[in-house]
């Protein structure tokens, strides 16, 4: 699993996936998520908005990402 720092308390998933690499750009982020292609604490996430906070994964593909801050 791999961690993702942020500075503030929280941080927006499709921003989270590009501060971790796990896509290339926000619209990359926004289809996959549309997709149902993202899980946010194990259940399909479909907003890209969606608040991600300490201690929560979200996972795309086979790798999972922790924010720490």
């Amino acid at each position: 699993m791999e961690e993702v720092t942020i500075r503030d308390e929280f941080i927006k998933l499709g921003q989270a996936m590009k501060l971790a690499g796990a896509v290339g750009s926000g619209i990359d982020a926004k289809i996959l998520i549309q997709n149902g292609e993202v899980t946010v604490n194990d259940e399909v996430e479909l907003r890209r908005g969606r608040k991600l906070y300490k201690d929560d994964i979200f996972s795309y593909g086979d790798k999972k990402y922790i924010i720490k801050n």
